[in-house]
């Protein structure tokens, strides 16, 4: 591709960005999909973020996956699934701002909801070990199906599902690392599931992949930096980045929308 300096820069601060996500600094991943919209062809761009997705998914697994809170992993990739398929047949049809707006208003109306049971007055809820013994204490199968569908259709269309993921993840209650760690199995089993879709679409090609191999080391360390930040975070600060970053996300689609 015939790209100037500061455009390879910018993707190789992208490719940080989607690794750096990855290893749980949250929030950041829609910024990170923003920048590859704008240097290169916002469709295309989803056919080149997609194997770095999937290589820092591979990372983070690699260093997260005994955090991973399999229940929850059963209960939503099924859905997932399913919305993928959608939206591989929806893609031709909607366009890029339909898709900004619907996860923009369904990012708000999570992270307002997740606000207000936050500063409701309520009875102490249980610990995060309690809710890790209780396995799924709090999970709700409607809630699931809604985010999976959600999630995959997303996904698909625009590689930006995270903040929906955390979203649920923060409702169900999990610690820190477990969030990590199922957010990790979670999108790599999606993002693996998008491929044959975007290489149909034409999506990923031998062009893009070239690119790919180019960014993926800053992918790479986007990753094994980000694991020696996240683990400076405590937990109740975590879930208020977590839902500041979402709640700037969710406010940043809707404007372009």
């Amino acid at each position: 591709m015939d790209l100037t300096w500061w455009q390879w820069a910018a993707l190789a601060g992208g490719s940080f960005l989607i690794g750096a996500t990855k290893a749980g600094l949250v929030g950041i991943g829609i910024l990170a999909i923003a920048i590859f919209a704008l240097i290169l062809p916002p469709r295309d761009s989803t056919g080149v973020v997609l194997p770095l997705l999937i290589c820092a998914d591979a990372v983070a697994v690699a260093l997260y996956r005994r955090h991973a809170v399999w229940p929850h992993l059963v209960r939503l990739v099924p859905w997932a699934a399913l919305g993928i398929v959608v939206g591989a047949g929806a893609m031709s049809r909607i366009d890029d701002r339909a898709v900004q707006l619907f996860l923009g208003v369904v990012l708000l109306a999570l992270t307002l909801y997740q606000l207000g049971q936050r500063l409701r007055p309520s009875a102490p809820q249980e610990t995060p070990q309690a809710a890790e013994g209780a396995g799924e204490h709090s999970a709700s199968v409607g809630l699931a199906a809604v985010v999976g569908l959600a999630a995959g259709f997303v996904t698909m269309l625009s590689n930006a599902a995270g903040p929906l993921m955390l979203l649920y993840l923060l409702a169900m209650r999990l610690p820190k690392w477990e969030m990590i760690g199922t957010g990790a199995w979670y999108f790599l089993l999606l993002n693996v599931l998008k491929v044959p879709f975007s290489a149909d679409l034409g999506l990923i090609n031998a062009s893009s992949l070239l690119l790919d191999l180019t960014l993926a080391p800053f992918a790479v360390a986007g990753v094994l930096l980000g694991r020696r930040l996240i683990a400076l975070i405590p937990q109740n600060a975590f879930e208020l980045l977590a839902l500041i970053f979402t709640g700037l996300a969710a406010a940043r689609l809707l404007w372009m929308g």
